[in-house]
């Protein structure tokens, strides 16, 4: 018998991506070492995984410097759980999945306290505050990335850097045919079918949901045969959606989970930026981009940000392959026009979807979330190792 203290994780998301990759992880890390027990920041997918949830990711998940100051007292309150846990209970690793500005400030509490701290899937520092490269090379022992490009980054600043692929090539796929997963959702299989996605957290219902719906009822009028659907976030309540599409003027489908099923049984979508615009685009399906934050949120986005593109496959392509709607250009009639043409002009459909080809060849083999538990595994016998050295 052994007296061994048990492995302890602290793991943080704060979106729902975040949570399914979080939770991915999870899984594989344990399917590895069953000993590992996990502590964190989440939503459904990863307390479903065996994470031990100090807080639910949904009252952290806001965007855009006014969005956060109005819910700054939830977000300090979180805070002040995790840095008492760190301090309390001493975790062998933090593991940080994306979620910068927040993530950020849990890993500057953890290194005083002399914690090694993973940071799984890079914040989108090739896009805007570039600067920020700096302050994660200080704090983290190793960061996995998921795409090819960002191994440079890392590595000029003198980080140990580990490329995985990109954990969503292993998730973002649907078992059913178009038909059959038509049925699946409770639609006409001979039906052409819209999915929308308005995004994870609530102020993107709020800002994006409401035209997204109005450009349904466009396209609807333009072809009558349209059904549309629309899969619920994790960190979304149905409740929540249902105040907007209860009200609106053309059905809408509302599934909880099964996004992937949503999007194979999808002929084109409109899509929130963010990771759904790439889940969106390995599933083959030509979209619309849409966003809009407060005004002064963009102003100082704008200011800071160097990425030409935001839909995450035009980035990666470096290259318009998805048309994309920013602020004011976010409208009813604005998305029914763009999306016209990926319903009604075949030629059109096939050259985007040979496109989204691309972008999942360029991501990298299946298995990302297995060789990234290799390596979290990897800094967490280090750190065990370390920390029992210390002592002898």
């Amino acid at each position: 018998m052994t007296n061994e203290r048990p492995k302890k994780v602290l793991i943080i998301a704060g979106e729902a991506s975040g949570d399914m990759h979080g939770a991915n992880l999870v899984r594989e890390v344990v399917k590895q070492d069953p000993s590992v027990r996990f502590y964190g920041v989440g939503s459904r997918g990863m307390q479903a995984a065996g994470v031990h949830l100090l807080a639910d990711a949904s009252g952290i998940s806001v965007v855009g410097i006014t969005e956060v100051l109005t819910h700054i007292s939830t977000i300090y309150r979180v805070y002040a759980k995790l840095k008492r846990f760190l301090r309390a209970e001493r975790p062998d690793l933090l593991v940080l999945i994306d979620f910068p500005d927040f993530n950020i400030l849990v890993g500057k509490a953890a290194k005083k306290l002399g914690i090694p701290i993973l940071y799984y899937i890079s914040p989108q520092v090739w896009a805007w505050r570039k600067g920020r490269i700096h302050t994660i090379a200080e704090l983290v022992k190793t960061m996995i990335v998921v795409f090819p490009f960002e191994v440079d980054l890392y590595k000029q600043a003198g980080v140990d850097v580990r490329f995985v692929g990109h954990p969503l090539t292993d998730v973002a796929v649907s078992d059913h045919s178009v038909s059959d997963a038509r049925r699946l959702l409770g639609l006409d299989p001979l039906r052409r079918v819209v999915a929308i996605l308005p995004g994870s957290r609530r102020k993107e219902i709020v800002n994006l949901l409401p035209d997204m719906l109005g450009a349904a009822a466009i396209l609807k009028e333009r072809f009558p045969d349209l059904q549309f659907v629309l899969p619920v976030a994790p960190t979304l309540s149905r409740e929540v959606l249902r105040s907007y599409t209860d009200g609106s003027a053309v059905p809408v489908q509302l599934v909880e989970g099964r996004a992937y099923d949503v999007l194979r049984a999808a002929d084109a979508a409109i899509v929130t930026s963010g990771t759904a615009t790439l889940e969106t685009g390995l599933m083959g399906v030509p979209m619309v981009v849409v966003y809009r934050m407060s005004s002064a949120s963009y102003s100082l986005v704008r200011f800071v940000a160097k990425a030409k593109f935001i839909a995450l496959v035009n980035i990666i392509s470096n290259r318009q392959v998805v048309p994309e709607l920013i602020q004011n250009a976010v409208t009813p009639a604005a998305i029914a026009d763009a999306l016209t043409p990926l319903i009604s002009d075949k030629d059109i459909q096939e050259n985007m979807k040979a496109d989204l080809r691309s972008v999942r060849a360029g991501l990298g083999e299946s298995g990302a979330s297995a060789r990234a538990a290799a390596v979290v595994r990897e800094v967490l016998n280090l750190s065990r190792a370390q920390r029992a050295e210390r002592k002898g």
